[in-house]
């Protein structure tokens, strides 16, 4: 991809499917079963989701999810770093997961590991292209020059004065 915008889009939205994809996973019931009571009470069933079984695994997806902010928020070399968070993350994601995975009678784990390794690809982009990618406008940075370059101050001067800004 020659487009670093695109690259970052794609990165970011990689973080988020895979880290929501996990955490939606990690609310699922992930293992079914029953517990005997004593005679004459009928067994009860127990649902596990992989919350349940695998404590933190919601908390780490939402990390990731929070990575995804971070992608976009910060540039250069602490892109970088957070790249390497976000990479973290989705092994992490993977690995608790993946354990899991043969022992379910359902999809949910292979779903959270998809979701790792999309996490993963997003951090790992991030770490080797991340420092070419464009960082957030110039408008959300703070200048002190705003007054004298003709920007904001400049234009509410006008609407204070009762002059139209949009007729020049």
């Amino acid at each position: 991809m020659k487009h670093p915008r695109r690259q970052l889009t794609t990165a970011v939205l990689l973080c988020v499917v895979g880290a929501g994809l996990a955490f939606v996973a990690a609310g699922r019931t992930w293992e079914s079963g029953y517990s005997h009571s004593v005679s004459p009470l009928p067994p009860s069933s127990l649902d596990r989701s992989g919350g349940d079984l695998i404590p933190g695994l919601s908390a780490l997806a939402i990390v990731g999810l929070a990575g995804a902010g971070a992608l976009l928020a910060t540039r250069g070399w602490a892109r970088r770093a957070v790249g390497v968070l976000v990479l973290l993350v989705g092994v992490g994601l993977a690995a608790l997961a993946l354990d899991r995975v043969f022992d379910a009678s359902t999809a949910w784990p292979a779903l959270t590991v998809a979701g790792g390794v999309l996490v993963v690809v997003a951090g790992l982009a991030a770490v080797v292209v991340g420092h070419r990618w464009p960082g957030m406008g110039a408008r959300y940075d703070r200048s002190p020059n705003t007054r004298s370059t003709g920007g904001e101050t400049d234009t509410w001067n006008a609407l204070d004065r009762g002059e139209d800004p949009t007729v020049r």
